[in-house]
């Protein structure tokens, strides 16, 4: 109950939108579908513990402190317990309006703030982590990564584990169509991302072949702007607005009819751009009309589908990224067009819905929490005994990758457009 005085349209803080605070019943449902509650077993560690610690903080009740902050940086922002919601609760926009107060009003140790800085300066702008990873594609390209690694302090040592072998993004790409697409045929745009682009452009170039393969009008970007992902999961909701801005005026340009991304979490933040600019009158009606055109490469494949495949036999398991699972609502699409492959054998793994732990920058500033996920979810993969391990997110990607390189397991990680490609050749 609120103190008096408090009402919906009168909180004392502006933590969150608090209205929607009062859509949570308080079942509990929720806590099972939440990696951190599964992790921690702490209350204040679930989505129903956070809705009930952004309500205090919004009445007064409570003060920003060192251990209420520590509960909302914890968070993945997987939105599991939105999918398992039974009353509709918009937990991913209370995350994020209560993170943009955290960020506004709390002060973290200097190590959590260089973190954070370090993540916000580099990663949203792809020129300046290509400088800053060139250094280390000469250390991989003469082979000097573990004797790197050994001389690095622990901090970036854990980081320089996520990143993949930068002289091996070599996969095999989809040939490229021998015949140019129909004019009247439907124009899709494929994001690139920020990091993707850098660390995993052959999923982009791979997306864009498959679907001129199967008839599709590819268009181009003039300019690609960071989605605003993580910047809305961090708290800079300021700048994510700016770069959903700028990702606004280029789609509206490139007269595209469907917007697809490699990254399943910039996937989502595009599909709410018609949200976060819902009150500026310049960009909200273009801003919905791109929201609206957003799908995932597997949906657009299969209504479109390529000739037969040459068998491809080997057996997969697939790994629901948080965001296309529990964002876009897709689970099914991905799973039908790897079982139209003749010669796979898809096995599903346990939990495989449950976040493995990247989560944009998470595994950066979170790294406990993030090992132990990502230990969880490689012992389900393991347990699969498959081959491959596919999935639809680069963050994803390289997470689990990481993990299975430390145990030494011979099971592959690959982005679906990747593995689409290879079973192509």
């Amino acid at each position: 109950m609120a103190e008096p005085g408090v009402t919906s349209s009168n909180p004392i803080r502006d933590v969150c939108d608090y209205e929607l605070l009062f859509d949570c019943v308080h079942c509990g449902l929720c806590a099972e579908a939440c990696p951190t509650y599964v992790v921690t077993r702490c209350e204040m560690d679930s989505p129903r513990g956070r809705i009930y610690l952004m309500k205090s903080l919004a009445e007064g009740r409570i003060d920003l402190d060192d251990d209420a902050a520590r509960h909302l940086d914890l968070c993945l922002g997987c939105r599991g317990c939105e999918t398992a919601c039974p009353s509709g609760v918009h937990y991913g926009r209370l995350i994020e309006g209560a993170r943009s107060f955290v960020e506004r009003n709390h002060r973290r140790g200097v190590l959590d703030r260089l973190k954070r800085h370090a993540v916000s300066a580099i990663f949203p702008y792809p020129n300046r982590l290509r400088a800053l990873l060139a250094p280390l594609k000469l250390v991989d390209h003469v082979g000097l990564r573990p004797a790197l690694r050994a001389i690095m302090p622990p901090i970036a040592r854990d980081w320089l584990d996520l990143l993949p072998p930068l002289q091996a993004n070599l996969r095999l790409l989809a040939k490229a169509p021998t015949a140019t697409s129909r004019a009247d045929a439907p124009a899709v745009v494929v994001h690139h991302g920020c990091v993707a682009q850098v660390l995993a452009d052959s999923e982009n170039v791979n997306s864009e072949r498959l679907l001129a393969a199967a008839g599709y009008r590819i268009v181009q970007l003039e300019s690609t702007s960071c989605c605003g992902a993580l910047d809305l999961h961090s708290g800079n909701a300021a700048r994510a607005r700016d770069f959903a801005r700028a990702n606004v005026r280029a789609l509206k340009k490139s007269g595209a009819d469907a917007i697809v991304s490699g990254a399943s979490g910039c996937s989502v933040a595009i599909a709410e751009y018609g949200d976060l600019l819902k009150d500026e009158p310049e960009f909200a009606e273009d801003a919905r009309a791109a929201s609206s055109k957003v799908r995932d490469l597997s949906s657009l494949l299969l209504d479109a589908p390529l000739k037969p495949k040459r068998e491809f036999r080997c057996r997969i398991t697939y790994h629901d990224a948080c965001h296309l699972a529990h964002g876009l609502g897709v689970r099914e699409a991905p799973r039908r067009l790897l079982a139209s492959i003749p010669g796979v054998t898809i096995i599903e793994m346990p939990e495989s819905d449950l976040c493995c732990g990247s989560a944009g920058s998470y595994n950066l500033t979170e790294p406990t929490m993030a090992r132990d996920l990502a230990c969880r979810k490689a012992d389900n993969i393991v347990a699969t005994g498959a081959d491959y391990v596919v999935l639809a997110n680069p963050g994803c990607e390289f997470q689990i990758a990481a993990e299975l390189r430390h145990r030494r397991s011979k099971i592959e990680v690959v982005h679906l457009a990747d593995f689409l490609a290879m079973a192509s050749q």
